[in-house]
């Protein structure tokens, strides 16, 4: 008797998104300040990246500054913009030696110029690592985005560069900050809340979504683990039926 076929492991995404949620509840829960939360945080980043690794994740894209972020207190947002320039220069060796490349997402402006020139400085000395592209999203707005990437397209056309009957969604794609990228296949929401305040509204049209209860601190490997194990056992159509293309309608919803 023949062996039986292996079993095809289970699928993997080729790209994950995280809204990280939950640095200052986390603080709050342990009686610390505020920016006690962000600095535990960027724990919970080195040890995602390190699983995303270890699943052979191609992409991972952190949400990590949102463009609503600065109505914050001054205090908590010069926290963040320290917390962020600390990490570029404490972490950005060890990420090149893990093979990451470094993209970052988002209006780098509003950091001022200084701030800007270290993350482009990151983003060209990984530019050559192939085993995980790590995209940053910082003073990202998705609603921002997508009206930016239409005012492009709009002044392509009033330059006449570009013949407007021919936008459609790879164009209008191309225009956005993630042109060039994979649109993510698996999103993740720490600490228990269930939306996606902003984040790859375009991209994430398909994507899968997972909630987890865990504070951003608190998330590891298992968790990435459970949600990647979650993501395997969907059946994603992309609004299309199973089974043959002449099944009859069944009032099936995407």
């Amino acid at each position: 008797m023949s062996a039986p076929p292996p079993v095809p492991p289970p699928p993997v995404p080729r790209h994950i998104a995280i809204i990280m949620d939950g640095n200052g509840r986390w603080a709050a829960r342990h009686g610390l300040p505020r920016a006690a939360g962000h600095r535990e945080g960027v724990q919970a980043v080195r040890r995602t990246i390190e699983a995303a690794i270890g699943h052979g994740v191609e992409w991972l894209t952190l949400f990590a500054f949102s463009s609503e972020n600065w109505r914050r207190p001054v205090e908590e947002v010069t926290d963040l913009t320290f917390l962020l320039r600390h990490y570029l220069r404490s972490e950005l060796r060890e990420l090149a030696e893990a093979g990451v490349r470094l993209h970052i997402i988002g209006e780098r402006d509003r950091f001022g110029s200084s701030l800007k020139a270290e993350l482009a400085d990151a983003e060209a000395r990984t530019a050559a690592n192939r085993k995980l592209n790590l995209v940053i999203a910082l003073s990202y707005g998705a609603r921002a985005e997508i009206a930016t990437a239409a005012r492009r397209i709009a002044e392509a056309a009033m330059a006449g560069t570009l013949d407007p009957t021919t936008v459609d969604e790879t164009i209008f794609a191309a225009h956005l900050s993630t042109a060039g990228m994979p649109d993510p296949d698996l999103v993740i929401r720490t600490s228990g809340e269930q939306r996606l305040s902003n984040f790859l509204l375009w991209q994430a049209a398909y994507a899968e979504l997972v909630f987890d209860d865990a504070l951003w601190p608190d998330f590891g490997a298992a968790n990435l683990g459970r949600a990647i194990a979650e993501y395997a056992r969907r059946e994603r159509r992309f609004g299309a039926r199973p089974g043959p293309a002449d099944a009859p309608p069944d009032g099936e919803g995407p």
